[in-house]
Order: structure tokens, then C-alpha cells, then sequence
């Protein structure tokens, strides 16, 4: 029996763990790929014993990648970043990483290459981590021409960074902040139909070449999904417009934390909408059904429930 073999970089991610997880799920043999494999022993239970390798290598270490190539029929980059930290670099993770690793795919004959970016991709964004992604498609694209560009709005599922984090905030917060008024728009995508999309993106004939734009059944204000997030925590907070340029002033201080609440260069994407055109292919082009956000919204926010998930009184 011939095993399909698969390179997955970012593999420990939000999102490089549910492309492991679906890949898994369909026999693959997966090289999971990740700068810290020793904190990754949680992808192993994903699949069979000796079906998921953990290797511990980053994106930019080529001498390593290149081993894993050989043999492989797909290689996805799952790997990226919000906000820049020290060696952590947009660059690096967005554009000559993903560059380099294309062109090692590519000599090594490896059959599909799929690249996760974002829809605030755009060489002329006001944002740098806008501009590196733009940059990033642009150097896959010159190095794997039949690449396969995913593009997705803003990401939910348990292990997120947004509903999680404003979900946390409200428990603590009277207030939280609608930047820009709250009028930026966002198709939040299920973290499991980013994943089903690569594993399509890897069988269908009619996916290389192309650029799919991925977002989920609805198309919600910044505003509605702050009021998302109270209902389904059961809490009353007061929603409180920030002007852009006022915004960009606190980013002075929430910027300089560890893992920074808002950065400048957030502002500046928030500045624009993260909404699938409507001529792009996208979700229904892949054959995948989209999942609506209020679905599984409450299967991992009750924990941030007032009083627990049996109680019903909001405060």
C-alpha cells in the first residue's frame, strides 16, 4: 500500500494543527514541521503510531527543510504572524521563508504547494503585515508557479486569538474598544474549512495556478461580533468607539506588551475590510459548505460565561 506523504510547516499553529489533524484523518504520512517540535507531542495522538514525524526546524532553515521534500506529494505553509517580536520578523515568516521553501519544493519535483496567507493581502495595504503578504504570493508564485494560494478572513475555532482573547477581556473589562467605530467588516471562516480547503487544494486538478478566497456563510461588523461575543457569554459591557488616530496613539503602550493587545500596524488593517470578493473563487469553488460562526461559537467560549455555562443571568 503507498502512503501519500505531506510536509506541513507551522504545524503546531491554529492552523497547521487542523491541516495535520484532516491530513491524518485521511492516512496521510505527515512530516510536521515546527521551530519547537518538543512542545508539539500533541499532534502525534492525531494519527496512527508512526503516521505523524515531528521535525523541529523553522521555515527559514533550508538545510533542514530540504531532506523532507524528497518523496513528498504536497508541502503546505501553515506558518505566520500577527504582530513582529524579535527574530520573529513578517519578512522572514510571510515572504522569504514561504520563497524558500517553494523553490525547495519545487527542485524537488513535489506534485502541489499550498500557501495560506490572508485576504489583507494587497501590495498597496497601509499595513507592512498586509504588504509581506502580498510580497510572500508574489515570491510562491515565482518559485512554484502552480501554487495554490489560500486567502481567509479572520479565523475562528477553539485555540483562536480574537474570540478567546475579547472573550477573556469582557470577563475583566466594563468596556471594550470598537476601533474605527466598529465599522471594519470580517467572513469569519471555521478553522476546520480552512484545513478541509487545503486537503482539497491538494486532490482537486482544477486547484494549482489558482487563488481562492476563503470566508465563512456570513459578513458581520467588528461591532456585531463584540455583541456575538456578550451574548454568548451572557455579559453586558459597554462597546465604546476608538477614532483610528486615537487608536494609534494606545498603541504606544497595549504595543509594548508581550503579546500585544493592538499594534499600529493592526490599526492600520483594521482600516479595511477582510471580505471575499465577489468574483473569487472560495469555499463553494473547493466544494467544501461553509460553518456559520454562531455554531460553534459557544462550544469554547461557555468557559468565559458568566458563572459558569449554566448560568443564565448576564451582569
Amino acid at each position: 500500500m503507498r502512503y501519500r506523504r505531506f510536509v506541513v510547516v507551522g504545524a503546531s499553529g491554529f492552523v497547521g494543527r487542523y491541516v495535520v489533524k484532516r491530513l491524518a484523518a485521511e492516512g496521510a504520512v505527515i512530516a510536521a514541521v515546527s521551530r519547537t517540535a518538543s512542545t508539539a507531542g500533541f499532534l502525534r495522538p492525531m494519527g496512527d503510531v508512526g503516521q505523524i514525524a515531528l521535525i523541529d526546524a523553522n521555515i527559514a532553515d533550508r538545510d533542514r527543510l530540504a531532506p523532507l521534500m524528497e518523496g513528498a506529494e504536497g508541502v503546505i505553509n501553515a506558518t505566520g504572524i500577527l504582530y513582529q517580536r524579535r527574530a520573529q520578523r513578517f519578512q522572514t515568516l510571510h515572504e522569504t521563508g514561504p520563497a524558500g521553501l517553494a523553490a525547495l519544493a519545487a527542485a524537488a519535483g513535489v506534485r502541489r504547494f499550498v500557501h495560506i496567507s490572508a485576504l489583507g493581502a494587497d501590495p498597496t495595504s497601509p499595513a507592512l503585515y498586509g504588504r509581506s503578504k502580498a510580497a510572500g504570493e508574489a515570491a510562491v508564485r515565482a518559485a512554484f508557479p502552480g501554487a495554490t494560494i489560500l486567502r481567509p478572513s479572520l479565523i475562528f475555532g477553539p485555540e483562536d486569538l480574537f474570540f478567546n482573547r475579547f472573550a477573556a477581556i469582557a470577563r475583566v473589562s466594563p468596556v471594550l474598544p470598537l476601533i474605527g467605530g466598529g465599522r471594519t467588516r470580517f467572513a469569519p471562516v471555521f478553522v476546520g474549512d480552512v484545513a478541509a480547503a487545503v486537503a482539497a487544494a491538494l486532490d482537486r486538478e482544477d486547484a494549482p495556478g489558482r487563488t481562492y478566497e476563503l470566508g465563512g456563510p456570513n459578513i458581520e461588523t467588528l461591532r456585531a461580533l463584540f455583541e456575538l461575543i456578550l451574548r454568548t457569554t451572557n455579559r453586558r459591557r459597554l462597546l465604546l468607539p476608538v477614532p483610528f488616530s486615537l487608536a494609534t496613539m494606545l498603541t504606544l503602550f497595549t504595543g509594548l506588551m508581550p503579546r500585544p493587545l493592538l499594534t499600529r500596524d493592526q490599526v492600520r488593517m483594521l482600516q479595511r475590510d477582510s471580505v471575499p470578493t465577489s468574483d473569487a473563487p472560495g469555499l463553494a469553488a473547493l466544494g467544501i459548505e461553509p460553518t456559520a460562526l454562531d455554531l460553534i461559537l459557544p462550544t469554547y467560549l461557555n468557559r468565559f460565561r458568566r458563572g459558569g455555562v449554566t448560568d443564565e443571568t448576564a451582569v
